[in-house]
């Protein structure tokens, strides 16, 4: 029986996807030229992420972007994308102190970008500003276990929900999440064991980033997947690329054409 195929994914398509056993496929993009790109090649899901504040600006960690430039990028990915589902993360800030606000921030997102969706970090503790969101009428899809917007309560970036205690929580937080109505759920950095228990609770589908493969998704950094740094080196990241040396040898053989005067040469100028 041939797989069915679908030439715009919703957030319905991804519980369909899950009930056929079919993995789901997200990456992160912040242009125009990259999202199409990775639409193209067949993704079903873009994630507009924070992340954007370390890969794009260079931060240290995603506190700092703010609403408008998480607007920015998203407007620049949705005019590249014709058929992947395009989520947008909520950045520190926006949701965590007031449901009203955390309902301001989703709408703009939505209106001024044209997105189909917000992602944002959290279980309970944001509980009152996921409903509000979702009473609009914003699909919201949820991320647990290692949530980077609260890296300095963690203090660290190591492997989350490794104790009971956590790990229940994290179990209580998943099925909330879908009670709720988010139609999706990111964990980011827990055993294994821990996310296939998560994603055989619930109906709605469960996408990993360092969560092993019993899941019913992964999600990578694009920039990551591609190469394009040699610093970040987690277990959980497979580089499909090495662009960083392709780019490096293409610019330095650039640059050293324009000072040997090799480039242009007599057929590359009018």
């Amino acid at each position: 029986m041939s797989k069915k195929t679908y030439s715009r994914i919703t957030t319905k398509t991804l519980q369909e996807l899950k009930k056929q056993g079919e993995k789901i496929a997200m990456l992160t993009a912040y242009d125009f030229t990259l999202a199409g790109l990775v639409d193209q090649a067949g993704v079903d899901v873009i994630l507009v992420g924070d992340s954007a504040s370390n890969v794009m600006a260079g931060h240290e960690t995603t506190l700092p972007i703010t609403l408008d430039q998480m607007i920015y990028h998203a407007s620049s990915v949705v005019r590249g994308v014709k058929r992947a589902l395009v989520v947008v993360d909520l950045p520190f800030g926006a949701y965590q102190a007031d449901s009203k606000e955390a309902l301001r921030s989703a709408i703009r997102i939505m209106k001024e970008s044209g997105a189909h969706a917000v992602k944002l970090e959290g279980g309970f503790e944001v509980k009152e500003s996921i409903e509000r969101i979702l009473k609009a009428g914003i699909p919201v899809m949820g991320h647990l276990g290692l949530t980077p917007q609260s890296i300095y309560k963690f203090g660290t970036y190591t492997v989350r929900a490794k104790e009971n205690q956590e790990a229940e929580q994290l179990l209580f937080d998943v099925k909330m999440l879908e009670s709720l109505g988010c139609f999706g759920i990111v964990l980011e950095k827990i055993p294994a064991q821990l996310a296939e228990k998560a994603a055989n609770s619930v109906e709605i589908p469960i996408i990993g980033i360092g969560a092993g493969k019993h899941v019913d998704g992964q999600v990578l950094v694009l920039h990551d997947m591609l190469g394009m740094s040699k610093e970040f080196s987690p277990r959980f990241l497979r580089r499909y690329a090495d662009l960083h040396s392709i780019i490096h040898s293409a610019v330095a053989n650039y640059s050293s054409d324009v000072k040997t005067h090799d480039f242009p040469n007599a057929n590359e100028q009018y």
